[in-house]
């Protein structure tokens, strides 16, 4: 389902440099503060991204159903995507520009992990499908959330566009793939 990354010299690579160039104007700006919150899987407030997309609070306290369940298939989304950044191990952007990050504790293990495709990404489209399927009257501000949760990644300067791209393919890939297993439906 998912390619290589763009290859050099391509229209793709060039895209992703552009899309660079403008995800680094960014920060210091509010949505360079939306994506430091969006680098979080693992606080209690991490699924609290999505609460004003839904109309209400998603936390482990205020709703603990489906918080537990965003947990639970957030590592299928994200795990999914390791066979390839595995396979292509592409530098991350910071590694060539040598600007920062928002999360520079996160620095050192980002910079030996592969960037294509991006997990954070294939776990907001991830979230932002399931969260649809509990609240479907608000599908259209969910999955807008779920991609500007993924795009955290290109402001963040750890990931480039077709990264991103690529983590929404392994996340709609993995979402056909829980919609016919019969424990993740009982869980819905």
């Amino acid at each position: 389902l998912i390619g290589p990354p763009p290859a050099e010299g391509s229209k793709a690579l060039a895209r992703d440099h552009a899309s660079e160039v403008k995800a680094l104007a960014l920060q210091g700006t509010p949505r360079w503060q939306l994506a430091i919150s969006d680098a979080d899987l693992f606080t209690p407030k991490a699924t609290a991204s999505f609460s004003c997309a839904a109309g209400f609070v998603i936390g482990p306290a205020e709703t603990p159903k489906i918080d537990a369940i965003m947990r639970k298939v957030g590592s299928d989304f994200g795990m999914s995507t390791y066979p390839v950044k595995n396979k292509y191990k592409r530098p991350r952007p910071f590694a060539g520009n040598g600007k920062p990050i928002c999360t520079p504790d996160y620095e050192n293990i980002l910079r030996n992990d592969g960037s294509y495709p991006s997990g954070h990404s294939a776990i907001g489209y991830g979230w932002a499908m399931v969260l649809a399927e509990i609240v479907p009257n608000r599908r259209g501000k969910l999955l807008a959330r779920g991609a500007a949760f993924a795009d955290s990644r290109r402001v963040c300067n750890v990931h480039f566009k077709s990264d991103v791209e690529a983590g929404g393919v392994a996340a709609k890939s993995v979402f056909n793939a829980l919609l016919s297993d019969p424990a993740f439906l009982a869980d819905l």
